[in-house]
């Protein structure tokens, strides 16, 4: 039973807990062992939020987390997914410390751990093209049917495996294949490939191995080397968990690592597939890895996601044993909470219409000053430039006013934020229509104080001065796809595309959000949540804002849900 002292634990964690006081363990030893073949997704954040949250966990037994890249395949790999893989988790909270390893640093090894197979005759070289070596697999009711190849001697198993080592053969001329069992009924133990033959220039170590171990080879292998107690993998890994074991089993390694499988992450209007994110930057539907769109690590941090909110919404949806699909507007109802508390408010105007105040002589406001925080008195006031002219939002004037619509209307009251409050005495408009100047006047002795008697004024707007105001590029950013199941729409993800996705304003910005960092976060009054661009705002040039999230879950409004 749990209660607020002892919470009850997920499953893995309940599992660690009984194999340390069994003794069975010392310690505990996880790893996070990204393929360096794309950016990292919230998917990976889930799992890296367990694997390195254990360490800290059981800090007290000197606990790690390794860091590992599987980089076994030099077609798809890159340093620039590295780097932005160790970025990712560095953001995220998380330090590896000195345990910083690649697969590809044991080469020599799962060389070795492939003789040794030989030796003992569970491995042979398999001559047979694909389509022979997966026609003769078999099938969930059919056994497999033993290749020429399986009944190969050691010694000439040997000697073809070293010619494969040394480049003799082209690629696709051979494998190596374990011999373990044709008629399983798990199909991932009928004679898996071990060994493939790839002509390739490998990041890591050049062009000295032109043969490469299969993931499921691989792995296991690069646990036990690294002595990890507990390797944690999502649910499809689940039927190859009598591999793992067979291969640390039957190979000479130094420790026996438990797999433990649980459920991975997926979210509504996300495709989680790095095949499918890389058709996405590819194709030129987004722009780049790094698109706040999309829901790669770094897209999530130039849209200005706070870490915190990614690691406390990974902690919220848990541990689980059973696949299922998180609504993402839980994800971004953490982080609208995170910086409800945490950010600074600002003003801008996205769709702006000039108010001129035309009696401002009768009392002048040089700068009002307004609170950096409503509830936060330790971030202190600002001073903000006022004169005769400012922008509103033009949703903010209404010419015949609908019921409960308390702003701006004709001979109505509305409060400037931090200023006075004014009445409208007049508006213009364009030949179609258009509101394109609004007339009003101050009320004197306002700032600061309550309506006057007889004046109803029962709302504050956001406004920024005409004369100091600062033109600013605004990056409205919506859900990518338009349906929950962007996978299993019939026409493919790429035709549930939000044609919405990013909307690109030209709008009115207080002056003190000019000289603001990149990644500079705060809420722009009664809009919503936004971040100074990573990239495109710069010094000197016109501020770029991007939008994080809206005050308030808008696809609720549209019926989106």
């Amino acid at each position: 039973m749990s209660d607020s002292t002892h919470p009850k634990l997920d499953f893995i964690r309940e599992i660690i807990a009984d194999d340390l006081t069994a003794g069975k363990y010392a310690t505990t030893i996880t790893r996070f062992p990204p393929e360096p073949n794309g950016y990292l997704h919230i998917g990976h954040a889930k799992s890296i939020c367990l694997n390195f949250g254990i360490a800290q966990e059981h800090a007290e037994i000197a606990a790690k987390c390794h860091l590992r890249f599987d980089d076994t395949n030099p077609e798809k790999e890159e340093i620039e997914y590295v780097e932005s893989i160790k970025t990712d988790v560095r953001w995220l909270g998380f330090n590896w410390g000195d345990d910083l390893y690649f697969a590809s640093n044991y080469f020599a090894f799962f060389h070795d751990c492939a003789v040794h197979l030989i030796k003992e005759g569970k491995a042979y070289v398999e001559t047979q093209s694909a389509e022979e070596m997966r026609a003769s697999r078999g099938n969930l009711t059919t056994p497999g049917i033993p290749s020429p190849g399986r009944s190969r001697n050691v010694e000439e198993n040997l000697t073809l495996f070293a010619r494969m080592k040394a480049g003799e053969f082209k690629e696709g001329e051979c494998v190596l294949r374990a011999r373990i069992d044709l008629a399983s009924s798990n199909m991932n133990m009928r004679d898996p490939v071990l060994y493939r033959i790839m002509h390739a220039h490998h990041h890591n170590t050049g062009d000295a191995w032109c043969i490469y171990p299969m993931y499921d080879f691989a792995h296991p292998l690069e646990d036990a080397l690294e002595h990890i107690t507990h390797s944690l993998c999502t649910l499809e890994f689940e039927n190859h968990r009598p591999l793992y074991d067979w291969f640390i089993e039957n190979c000479p390694v130094p420790s026996k690592p438990r797999q433990i499988e649980f459920a991975r992450l997926n979210l509504t209007y996300t495709i989680m597939s790095k095949r499918k994110l890389l058709e996405l930057v590819q194709g030129g539907h987004v722009a780049g890895w790094n698109d706040p769109r999309l829901p790669t690590i770094s897209g999530l941090r130039r849209r200005g996601y706070p870490p915190e909110a990614v690691v406390h919404f990974c902690k919220r949806v848990g541990i689980t044993k059973f696949n299922g699909t998180t609504d993402v507007a839980l994800l971004e109802f953490d982080v609208r909470d995170f910086l409800n508390h945490s950010a600074p408010r600002r003003m801008a105007v996205l769709d702006p219409v000039k108010v001129v105040l035309e009696n401002w002589s009768a009392e002048p406001l040089a700068a009002a000053e307004v609170a950096n925080h409503p509830q936060n008195s330790d971030m202190g006031n600002r001073q903000i430039p006022m004169s005769a002219e400012v922008w509103i939002e033009r949703e903010d004037f209404m010419e015949v006013p609908e019921k409960k619509f308390f702003r701006l209307g004709p001979d109505r009251y509305v409060r400037l934020k931090g200023g006075h409050i004014i009445r409208c005495t007049g508006f213009e408009k364009d030949a179609e229509s258009t509101i394109t100047l609004i007339r009003a006047e101050i009320l004197p002795g306002t700032v600061g104080a309550d309506s006057p008697e007889g004046i109803v004024c029962k709302a504050a707007i956001q406004w920024v001065d005409c004369a100091t105001g600062l033109d600013a590029e605004v990056r409205i950013y919506d859900r990518l796809f338009t349906v929950e199941d962007p996978d299993g729409a019939e026409g493919g993800f790429l035709s549930v595309l939000n044609p919405d996705s990013l909307k690109k304003l030209t709008a009115k910005i207080e002056p003190s959000l000019a000289s603001v960092e990149p990644g500079f976060s705060c809420q722009f009054d009664r809009t919503g949540y936004f971040v100074a661009d990573s990239i495109d705002h710069q010094p000197g040039t016109e501020p770029v804002f991007n939008r994080t999230v809206a005050l308030k879950d808008s696809w609720v409004k549209k019926g989106g849900r």
